[in-house]
């Protein structure tokens, strides 16, 4: 068994439900502590988190991802227990083996063989910690880059080991995410009796040409690295339940995934108008989960394309689909953050699992990539 594969068992056997640790992140530490890493312990509300650090100097090249996992979904229908790490068929099975664990125990062997092999290199390694990205991710890394922003401690380039790859390891590396703005509309209307049109105001029928015009409207083109911006309703909820009333209110969810090409106030203000030259008398609450990150080709990018190159002979993609992630934090104290991880086939899936085949190259990466910033940089 390699020393990755060791450590990954050992992290996918801890019950590490968000926002509970449960002791994973003493693994790490104890492993850290042993390399010289400085260890602060960041605990905010009910989230560990910690951030570590090897070396005073810059570059920083900082591992950034996450000890928490989703709930298992029914245990019935896995084919081995989720938090007892059981390889069959050449795949590590497990709660977190593909969301984000293996990853996590590779970063530690990465860092492990490379300063072995270069214990006096070039800047510092720094890893970023938490417990709560699976949840609602208020008091795990963005409080931590607070806390460095607030001290004007920076990130050079930061590696997040969030799965990006689809078929094999190495085919993807996401170098941006798109951003989440969400808004929950009420349209009010006149409620009344539904034979009695001309006593009550719809507000359905209201919206609805509203609404036509808001999922035809080019938000923006995108742009090299990112898909034209989406407009989604996601719920619409109106009416009483029964067939002979008018309803007084209809709310409406919807959700933007937005681009670099487009900014949080020109989209609302673009949907206000909308709203208002249709005469809707309305109410609308806004929620931003994310803004937008990018990292263009320079060398975070090369780094890893290289590495990844080197060690399984791929051609990397580079793609911004997908939900967001912490780099969305990360990116505020850090001009170059890029995710690469195992595929994401079974994340968050019963049976979740990794190739036990990809587990070592994906150290290899890490500890290349590491050697491509650190090395005679």
């Amino acid at each position: 068994m390699s020393t990755t594969l060791e450590l990954a068992k050992a992290l996918i056997a801890r019950r590490s439900l968000t926002p509970d640790d449960a002791g994973c992140q003493d693994i790490l530490i104890e492993r850290l502590e042993k390399l010289g890493f400085v260890i602060e312990r960041l605990r905010f509300g009910n989230v560990d988190n910690f951030w570590a650090r090897r070396g005073t100097t810059a570059p920083v090249v900082c591992f950034a991802g996450h000890t928490d996992v989703v709930p298992s979904g029914p245990i019935e229908q896995w084919d081995s227990e989720p938090f007892t790490p059981t390889i069959r068929d050449g795949y590590l099975f497990g709660r977190g083996a593909a969301d984000m664990k293996t990853s996590l125990a590779a970063f530690i062997t990465a860092i492990e063989e490379f300063t072995a092999a270069h214990p006096d290199h070039s800047g510092s390694i720094a890893l970023l910690i938490t417990s709560d990205e699976e949840g609602v991710a208020i008091d795990g890394t963005v409080k931590v880059v607070e806390t460095l922003k607030a001290r004007n401690e920076l990130i050079d380039y930061c590696i997040v080991g969030e799965p990006t790859c689809v078929n094999k390891l190495g085919d993807m590396v996401k170098n941006g995410r798109r951003g989440s703005l969400s808004g929950k509309l009420t349209v009010k209307g006149v409620q009344g009796h539904i034979a009695y049109p001309h006593l009550a105001k719809n507000p359905i029928h209201m919206a609805a040409p509203a609404i036509a015009e808001l999922a035809a409207t080019e938000w923006d083109s995108g742009n090299e690295y990112f898909p034209p911006t989406s407009w989604q309703i996601s719920n619409i909820k109106g009416g009483t339940g029964v067939t002979n009333v008018i309803p007084g209110t209809v709310e409406i969810l919807f959700n933007f995934r937005f681009s670099t090409a487009s900014t949080v106030e020109g989209l609302k203000q673009r949907v206000h108008a909308v709203l208002d030259r249709h005469g809707l008398e309305y109410d609308l609450h806004w929620e931003l989960s994310g803004r937008p990150f990018l990292t263009p080709r320079g060398s975070l990018v090369a780094a890893l394309g290289s590495a990844i190159k080197e060690v399984t002979g791929l051609d990397t993609e580079l793609s911004t689909t997908g939900g967001t992630s912490d780099g969305r934090f990360i990116a505020d104290i850090c001009p170059q953050v890029c995710e690469l991880g195992p595929p994401n086939a079974t994340i968050h899936k019963i049976n979740e699992c990794v190739a036990v085949s990809e587990i070592e190259p994906l150290k290899d990466i890490y500890r290349t990539t590491l050697r491509n910033l650190l090395v005679h940089v």
